[in-house]
C-alpha cells in the first residue's frame, strides 16, 4: 500500500493522528504535513498550554494535558498536539454489530463516550519510515475505567470475525481482530491488531489500551508507507507515555 492510498485508511481511524507520519527531519510537529492541521474538537490538545509552547500560564494547563507527550519527550520521535488527520471525521464510529461497538469507539475522538477528558498527540517515527502512532490518555471515574477495559476484552473476544464502523456517512471494515501479546506497566492493558480496509486499500493496524487509575491511555499504530512489516506501537512510546502520566498525575 502506498502512502497516498492510506489516506483511505486513515479517514476510518478518527483518531490516528498522521500530522507527523512521514514527515521525516521537519523541526516543527505543529507545522509538519502538506495539508496542515485541524484543531482537536474539544480544543484541549489544540491550545499552546496543551501543547507544551514556552511560557505557557501552568494554571492553564490541566494535569491530564501535562502529561501529554510534547515534542522532545522522545528521541528519534516527531510529536504533534495539533496533527488529527483533515480528512478524518469527527465523533464516534457506530458499530453493525452490537458486542464490537467498544472497539469501534477506541477509533474515534474519545476512547468511549464516558471519558471526561481527552488530550490526544501525533507520534511520527523517525526511526521506522511511515510509522504513525496515536496517543492519547482519558480521565474517568476508576469505575467506568475499569468497565471500559472489561468491554474491550470481551469485544475483542467476540469480533474476531470483524465488524462494520460508520461516522459522518463513512464506512470501514475491520476484520482479523487477534488479541496481541504486548507488555505494558500499568494497573491492566488489552491489545489487539485488526485489519481496517476502505476504497480497495487496508491497513494492519495495532492498538494498545492501558488503565492507570482512572486514566486510560490508547494507542494506535498504522504503518501509512506500506510495507510488509505490520506496525506495532513501539515500547519506548508506551513507556514514556505511562511515567510522564505518574509524574504529572496530580
Amino acid at each position: 500500500m502506498r502512502l497516498k492510498s492510506s489516506a483511505a485508511v486513515a479517514a476510518l481511524l478518527p483518531a490516528l493522528l498522521l500530522g507527523t507520519a512521514g514527515c521525516g527531519g521537519s523541526d516543527s510537529g505543529a507545522k509538519s504535513g502538506p495539508a496542515g492541521h485541524r484543531p482537536d474538537p474539544k480544543g484541549s490538545a489544540a491550545a499552546p498550554a496543551a501543547s507544551g509552547a514556552p511560557g505557557a500560564p501552568p494554571a492553564a494547563r490541566t494535569p491530564l494535558e501535562r502529561a501529554a507527550l510534547v515534542q522532545g519527550d522522545l528521541p528519534g520521535y516527531q510529536i504533534s498536539a495539533q496533527g488529527k488527520n483533515p480528512s478524518a471525521p469527527d465523533g464516534q464510529p457506530q458499530a453493525d454489530k452490537k458486542p464490537c461497538q467498544p472497539l469501534a469507539d477506541i477509533m474515534g475522538d474519545e476512547p468511549d463516550p464516558t471519558a471526561r477528558e481527552t488530550v490526544n498527540r501525533g507520534v511520527g517515527s523517525q526511526k521506522q519510515l511511515g510509522l504513525a502512532v496515536s496517543a492519547s490518555i482519558s480521565s474517568y471515574s476508576e469505575d467506568d475505567a475499569k468497565r471500559l477495559m472489561g468491554r474491550l476484552r470481551d469485544a475483542v473476544a467476540a469480533c474476531g470475525t470483524g465488524f462494520s464502523a460508520t461516522v459522518e456517512k463513512q464506512t470501514g471494515r475491520y476484520t482479523e481482530v487477534k488479541p496481541a501479546a504486548y507488555e505494558a506497566d500499568g494497573d491492566e492493558s488489552v491489545s489487539w491488531t485488526t485489519v481496517a480496509a476502505a476504497e480497495g486499500v487496508s491497513a494492519r493496524v495495532h492498538l494498545v489500551v492501558v488503565r492507570e487509575g482512572a486514566t486510560v491511555v490508547r494507542l494506535m499504530a498504522l504503518n501509512v508507507a506500506g510495507g510488509k512489516s505490520p506496525a506495532e506501537v513501539p515500547h519506548e512510546v508506551t513507556d514514556k507515555q505511562l511515567e510522564k502520566l505518574r509524574a504529572n498525575a496530580h
